[in-house]
């Protein structure tokens, strides 16, 4: 347990998340309490084809009350790498299975209540496969070019911070 924590209560274990009331000691020596989501962590793909054209889903989201556009990504299995995820999800969600594969970076979506963390990666020279889409998933895999997604992005079209995030990392690594 972290020096700065003093209790650790479990108020909810749900299938993917477990939320904690943690007593925390503030560095000025005060002490507050935070409700935290602990998560399991997850891979995100962007997944570029021979036309340097990339997979957005439009994926249903019952959280935000709808479709929305998003790379494809999933959490970590226990003791999953996240690489071993990413290839899983890819395959899974899209069909699409990868040779080559670069880790992008990684990112901590909301920090401020969970500890949930994002590797991203980039996966290139696909090879068509089976998708293997878990029965609560509604999944529709469309290719873009960059300009494209920008101009989505532009638009307000994307919102999803993890895509968001992904396709800045990916502009900065070209």
């Amino acid at each position: 347990m972290k020096k700065n924590l003093s209790k650790h209560k479990l108020l909810h274990q749900g299938q993917l998340i477990s939320l904690y009331s943690d007593e925390v000691h503030l560095p000025d020596g005060h002490t507050t309490h935070y409700d935290i989501v602990r998560h399991p962590g997850g891979a995100v793909i962007v997944a570029v084809n021979f036309n340097e054209d990339i997979c957005l889903l439009r994926q249903f989201r019952h959280a935000v009350g709808g479709n929305i556009w998003e790379l494809p990504a999933g959490c970590l299995e226990p003791d999953e790498a996240p690489v071993e995820a990413a290839k899983r999800e890819l395959l899974e969600e899209t069909g699409y299975s990868a040779h080559n594969w670069n880790e992008l970076g990684s990112i901590i979506p909301s920090p401020g209540f969970c500890n949930e963390v994002l590797w991203i990666y980039k996966a290139e020279d696909l090879k068509k496969g089976e998708t293997a889409k878990d029965k609560d998933e509604f999944i529709e895999p469309h290719w873009f070019s960059m300009n494209r997604i920008h101009q989505m992005i532009k638009a307000g079209g994307v919102r999803d911070a993890k895509t968001l995030a992904a396709i800045t990392l990916l502009d900065h690594k070209l």
